[in-house]
């Protein structure tokens, strides 16, 4: 039986979506109704107990994209030099690229044109066992990565980041996220300089899997 999709063209999106922070085109005009597009399709994702309690927040408004970053900014101007240094201090140099990307992206996150907080009903009850995180998160999280494909097919770019959510009551009431919702991160979304993204170092499979047993 043949393949229902164009493997090339799949595999190609799917190993070329990138965390894009230095290639984000920050004078371009994110449109609301591509943005509408990708979340449309990231409900068709999979979720635990086929229930979708997820909303979506979508700010393009300057002063509270300013007023985001500077929560963003309250723990990334600590936690972020710090991981950065000690990538350098162990030579792990994709790892210190990687920060040092985060490092921009922390510096000029008020002039993306779009920021996404995806949302979702309910909390992590206190003391909660990897069992309901995993079932609560998971429920979201493929909407999430659908999101970020679907724009990539579209030109955007986005990286999915968490840093603000040390300040998440903040933002809640910055942007009127009712109580008993949980933001679950922040995306920065613009289109993208360029479209050509390459594979990302990656071990080879077989040195990660394990079959019928570790």
């Amino acid at each position: 039986m043949s393949a229902p999709f164009d493997l090339s063209v799949t595999d190609e999106l799917l190993s070329t979506t990138r965390a894009v922070r230095r290639r984000l085109d920050l004078e371009r005009k994110v449109e609301p109704e591509v943005l509408l597009e990708c979340i449309g399709l990231s409900q068709q994702a999979p979720t635990g107990g086929n229930q979708q309690g997820w909303s979506w927040v979508v700010v393009s408004d300057p002063e509270k994209r300013k007023a985001l970053a500077e929560l963003y900014r309250a723990s990334g101007d600590v936690y972020l030099p710090q991981a950065h240094a000690a990538a350098v201090e162990q030579g792990e140099d994709q790892t210190a690229r990687v920060y040092d990307s985060a490092l921009y992206l922390n510096g000029i996150l008020a002039e993306v044109p779009v920021l996404v907080i995806p949302c979702m009903e309910g909390r992590l009850p206190e003391g909660s066992g990897n069992a309901i995180a995993a079932s609560m998160y998971g429920s979201i999280f493929p909407a999430v990565w659908s999101f970020q494909i679907a724009l990539r097919s579209r030109g955007l770019g986005s990286t999915l980041t968490t840093i603000h959510l040390y300040k998440e009551a903040e933002a809640a009431e910055l942007l009127g996220i009712p109580d008993g919702l949980s933001q679950v991160g922040l995306i920065p979304v613009a289109y993208t300089k360029g479209t050509n993204f390459k594979h990302a170092n990656r071990p080879d499979p077989s040195t990660i899997t394990h079959f019928d047993g570790w």
